[in-house]
């Protein structure tokens, strides 16, 4: 169990800096952030493929997890940039007019 759970973690270190070559442009998030994204990405993968899908562990590479795990991962990566993004963009000075120029 152990173990399963330390495979998971290195499994997520690279989920995550998967997740952040297949996104498009330039995420503005940490890589620490991109870690732990991939990392819990990991986990999730791991529990919907083994307990949900009912895939077995038979040794070798699991790609299936692993294809869960990424896709999970980007999706976290740009959910996470994107509220990054906003935070970021709501405390620019200067007002918007109605075409969303600035004045």
């Amino acid at each position: 169990m152990v173990s399963q759970i330390i495979w998971w973690i290195v499994v997520g270190l690279i989920v995550g800096a998967l997740a952040r070559l297949v996104m498009p442009g330039k995420q503005g998030i940490s890589i620490v952030a991109t870690i732990l994204i991939g990392i819990v990405a990991a986990f999730l993968g791991g529990l919907i493929s083994y307990s949900l899908l009912g895939i077995n562990d038979d040794g070798g590479i699991q790609w299936i997890p692993l294809i869960i795990s990424v896709v999970l991962a980007v999706i976290g990566v740009g959910a996470y940039a994107g509220m990054q993004s906003k935070r970021v963009g709501s405390s620019l000075p200067g007002r918007m007019d109605g075409s969303g120029r600035a004045r």
